[in-house]
């Protein structure tokens, strides 16, 4: 499986997928500590910085895309602008992504008050972004406690298949 990873940071996904054979093909990031930690573990894969200048022409076919846009404006613990925030509309920035470079499959992840911005309607308007462009999908709520992680971390991932949505739920609601 070969991805694209936005809103990269420190690249936790790479470490975590590299014993399936899965490939990175790049990154997008514009922190300069995890720019720098990126350059100098993975000096051969392109950081493309801002995610939504990436253009898409002559790039290699991707299996996948992969992001976790910024939170902050979905937080519970934030003003809870949701998308009217420029961080929060970085979900539909994604999206637009996804539609220009057409993988099989997308991963977005977000914080479990995306859930509830806007009285769910932020949310609403991502997936409805998905299907438009062609995405069945799947949803859900995780919490890195269950694996072997010491802290309640909740996360919602959003599995996307392109053309039908009963691939992501397979992988979402199988345990293994």
């Amino acid at each position: 499986m070969k991805y694209r990873s936005v809103c990269t940071g420190i690249a936790a996904e790479t470490v975590a997928w590299h014993p399936l054979g899965w490939t990175p093909l790049s990154f997008s990031e514009i922190d300069p500590f995890c720019c720098a930690l990126l350059k100098h573990h993975y000096a051969g894969i392109e950081n493309y910085g801002d995610f939504t200048k990436i253009q898409t022409e002559g790039l290699e076919s991707t299996d996948l895309l992969m992001g976790g846009t910024p939170c902050q404006s979905f937080s519970i613990a934030g003003k809870r602008a949701g998308l009217d925030d420029p961080r929060g509309n970085l979900a539909l920035e994604f999206v637009r992504l996804a539609q220009r470079l057409r993988p099989r499959w997308v991963i977005w992840e977000n914080v479990q008050g995306v859930l509830s911005s806007e009285e769910g309607r932020d949310f609403g308007t991502v997936l409805g972004a998905l299907a438009q462009i062609g995405y069945g999908f799947a949803y859900r709520v995780l919490d890195a406690q269950f694996d072997a992680l010491a802290q309640r971390r909740q996360r919602v991932f959003v599995v996307g298949y392109l053309g039908d949505w009963r691939p992501p739920a397979a992988v979402l609601f199988e345990r293994e």
